[in-house]
């Protein structure tokens, strides 16, 4: 007996101004509606596979869609991460921020 193995996708959306999915944002057309944009957005994942299997809100206007679909049997779900810029950054190591103090400049 096999089971399912899914893979996820989260999406934020921010008032139906913007949608941001790893990364990749896409935005209303010229005159389109809300609603318009939404249900096309929404379709594009769909084609794609996509069910939107719950809604986690953070603002008013403000949420992270989460969606699911199954693996395709042979494949592995898409493990890659777009990390922000930020992340990239070496964090300071324990020696450094345990002899970290002020800065003192002569003039």
């Amino acid at each position: 007996m096999s089971h399912t193995r899914w893979e996820y996708k989260v999406a934020y959306v921010d008032n139906w101004n913007r949608t941001s999915v790893e990364g990749e944002v896409t935005n209303p057309e010229e005159g389109e509606r809300d609603s318009a944009f939404g249900r096309r957005w929404l379709n594009g994942l769909g084609v794609d596979g996509w069910e939107l299997v719950g809604i986690q809100h953070t603002m008013p206007g403000r949420s992270y869609f989460i969606f699911k679909r199954p693996v395709a049997d042979g494949a592995e779900p898409d493990l890659s991460v777009v990390r922000r810029e930020a992340a990239r950054q070496p964090a300071p190591t324990e020696q450094t921020e345990q002899t970290a103090g002020p800065q003192v400049v002569s003039v």
